[in-house]
């Protein structure tokens, strides 16, 4: 496609050669003679570069300049004169001209200018581009009320530099909340560096994060710069730390209280400034007691615990949720608009989501690429899944065996288990604590992460 090009001039002569010239070099060009035409025309189809005379009749260049940087996608401006001084090429500089050219034009100087004012802003719009990609996929979509103290949670954590541990099932966006706490940084510009500590081996996860140096183990045919260094200045964030090992937990925790650290093989210190966030599908405090994670790491990660809730707890928010990916598939595979029936809807919301958001995400992922043409998602469109687990009329989650990972069932029984007791008891905490072998507390912080309120 063509870039677009408008030459304002009040002089006939000098607006036929500019276009004349720069169609030549392929640009799509046209001119007007007026800041009152620009300003119209632009209001009516978008250009990307002006080249615009200050002295106009009405309304003079620099006027114009100023109305066309209050746009909400301005063009780039270039500026020409045949009565400049100093003053009024800084003006007009500072107003976000380009550049200024004075008359009589040089054709190569010109057309150069052109060139560059043109790289400059493909850049500035790839760069909005970008930037709108990245908030897009650090929205935490939903209006229901965990969501929304959770929003509120991480817009005031995320200024700071403290240390967040993220709670959650799997599937629930911990990574999502981990990318929007650094996107609301105050290291946003810097990098994001995660490291999924439960699908690296274990003799390879301490190369992974301090990087080693070549020779310093079989295998080790170079030097490499581990996750620790490469998130200098930016955000680490430790995906499902309590599978760490031991050992490595004592290297990390030596390496937060000291943000320093030495590569697999190297004698010298390696000094970074480093924010951690790390996330768990565990409890901590139980994979302490049974001498799992070491329970000072667990106090240097847990200075602000944030947690995700299931989707099944905060099912009103499925519609939305449904919405957002049947809008981001349909544009990522080039299909027609889709929506789901109120049908549909009602079905997706009786279901309990075993592997929360994820699954949700992938079930309208199917339902995109299996119907190009329907335009209208019914019950019909819906995998059969869906209906062979309805939500029980108490509200609780399915049996532990209808789950298809050991994690959601232990999940799915715990849950079960503790609403049974805390039914026996009448709601007593103490007496549930006391039948299911816990401490009062801990079972506080068991209801917690399963989601379930005193109440």
């Amino acid at each position: 496609m063509k870039q677009r090009i408008l030459v304002v001039d009040d002089e006939q002569g000098i607006r036929q050669s500019l276009a004349g010239v720069l169609a030549d070099e392929g640009y799509a060009v046209e001119a007007v003679e007026s800041g009152e035409a620009c300003l119209d025309l632009i209001a009516r189809k978008p250009f990307d570069l002006v080249l615009l005379d200050i002295w106009l009749p009405q309304i003079d260049g620099l006027d114009t300049l100023e109305r066309l940087r209050k746009l909400e996608q301005p063009p780039a401006v270039i500026m020409i004169s045949g009565h400049g001084n100093i003053e009024t090429a800084v003006r007009a500089t500072k107003l976000g001209a380009f550049d200024f050219i004075e008359k009589p034009l040089s054709i190569e100087k010109t057309l150069l200018s052109v060139k560059h004012a043109l790289e400059q802003q493909a850049l500035a719009e790839e760069n909005i581009r970008l930037r709108r990609g990245v908030e897009s996929r650090c929205q935490i979509i939903g209006e229901s009320v965990p969501i929304k103290a959770l929003r509120q949670q991480l817009a005031l954590m995320a200024p700071t530099n403290g240390r967040v541990l993220i709670y959650g099932e799997s599937g629930t966006g911990k990574e999502l909340a981990a990318q929007a706490i650094h996107a609301q940084s105050q290291r946003a510009r810097q990098a994001f560096v995660e490291v999924n500590c439960a699908a690296i081996p274990e003799e390879l996860i301490e190369s992974e994060l301090f990087g080693h140096l070549k020779g310093s183990f079989t295998g080790a045919v170079e030097h490499k710069m581990g996750k620790f260094q490469r998130a200098d200045g930016g955000t680490l964030f430790l995906d499902e730390v309590g599978d760490m090992s031991l050992k490595t937990q004592a290297k990390v925790l030596r390496a937060l209280e000291e943000q320093r650290f030495q590569a697999v093989g190297g004698a010298d210190a390696i000094h970074v400034d480093v924010r951690v966030v790390a996330s768990t599908n565990k409890d901590l405090e139980e994979e302490i007691a049974r001498g799992n994670f070491r329970e000072d790491l667990f106090y240097r990660l847990n200075v602000v615990p944030a947690y995700l809730p299931p989707l099944r707890e905060r099912l009103e928010d499925v519609p939305l949720l449904a919405a957002h990916f049947l809008a981001e598939f349909c544009s990522a595979y080039g299909r027609k608009r889709k929506h789901f029936t109120a049908d549909a809807i009602s079905a997706l919301q009786h279901y309990t989501w075993p592997g929360n958001v994820r699954e949700l995400r992938n079930l309208v992922e199917r339902v995109v690429i299996l119907h190009p043409q329907q335009e209208q998602m019914d019950r019909r469109q819906l995998p059969p899944l869906i209906f062979r687990q309805p939500r029980a009329a108490n509200g609780r989650a399915p049996r532990a065996s209808e789950f298809s990972t050991l994690q959601q069932a232990r999940a799915a029984y715990e849950r079960e288990l503790i609403l049974k007791k805390l039914e026996e008891s009448q709601g007593n905490v103490s007496r549930a604590a006391e039948a299911l072998g816990l401490e009062r507390s801990h079972l506080y912080r068991k209801m917690k992460s399963l989601g379930i309120t005193k109440e």
